[in-house]
């Protein structure tokens, strides 16, 4: 059983998505999404006739907000619910208070409305990932973040959390998304030689669905965080950059970029990422 759960992230359809799995274990979440769309999630479990209570497992790509900020709040309301992350990531959401901080600065004023309350996760509840997790393989995929992960089951699904980027549907544009402060585009070429190594049947993206031509999207995604890195690395500012990228972005994939701030984000952490590379020569 996989069921995609659109959890209507800022009212809107097809923006995020947790997936939600039935493995031998128990019903398990990958990715809850923000505290922010919990009673979204509430509702869409009980479409389907279950509750907080009957999960057992959440599944964390990364800790970033719109992936994980409702881990600690679901733990609260269930607390023998299993949370598998990193060992990076583990550290972050037993005490969240230094990545609450830096999102903070990135987000301003809208993290309360992103985002919501940041709830940590007892300690106790927390299982460092390893090569197989609850009968899928689990492997380091660092590249949009260090403490991201990928997780593959059997049927050749593979839950690629932001390491191949982004679609809104019905656009199938796909997007890089390189917000500060870690990402490594060396580490990301590793990370993306490792999925196609793999030869995955279907991407499983958070924002937004199935993708069932993984080999086409991961060679648009390449060249396209190729292109992005090169334009930032000649020199181009914040906004140089977010106009040049726009030139050939879609309206629906331009409305919900917009009210992401993606394009803005993904140039700091670009720049960031040149400006480290530079430091380090």
């Amino acid at each position: 059983m996989l069921e995609l759960l659109d959890l209507r992230f800022l009212g809107e359809e097809q923006l995020f998505c947790a997936y939600l799995l039935d493995l031998d274990d128990g019903f398990t979440l990958v990715d809850p999404g923000p505290l922010t769309t919990l009673s979204t999630l509430e509702s869409r479990l009980a479409e389907l006739g279950l509750k907080v209570a009957d999960l057992r497992h959440l599944l964390i790509t990364h800790i970033h907000f719109d992936h994980a900020g409702a881990a600690g709040a679901l733990v609260a309301a269930n607390p023998r619910l299993r949370v598998h992350v990193s060992e990076r990531g583990a550290t972050h959401l037993v005490d969240p208070e230094r990545l609450e901080r830096s999102a903070r600065r990135l987000y301003g004023d809208m993290f309360d409305v992103l985002w919501g309350e940041v709830v940590p996760v007892p300690a106790g509840n927390i299982e460092v990932v390893t090569e197989r997790v609850l009968g899928l393989e689990c492997f380091a995929a660092p590249g949009h973040a260090n403490h991201h992960v990928c997780f593959m089951n059997e049927e050749g699904t593979l839950f690629a959390g932001d390491t191949v980027g982004v679609c809104w549907p019905p656009s199938r544009y796909v997007l890089p998304a390189t917000p500060p402060p870690d990402v490594d585009l060396e580490a990301w070429h590793a990370t993306l030689d490792e999925i196609e190594r793999r030869v995955p049947d279907a991407l499983a993206l958070p924002h937004f669905g199935l993708v069932e031509e993984p080999e086409e999207h991961l060679d648009v995604f390449r060249r396209r965080l190729m292109l992005w890195a090169e334009i930032v690395r000649r020199g181009a500012n914040a906004r140089e950059f977010v106009d040049e990228v726009s030139r050939d972005i879609d309206h629906e994939t331009a409305k919900f970029s917009e009210l992401t701030d993606l394009l803005r984000h993904s140039y700091l952490g670009l720049k960031r990422y040149w400006t480290k590379v530079a430091d380090s020569a």
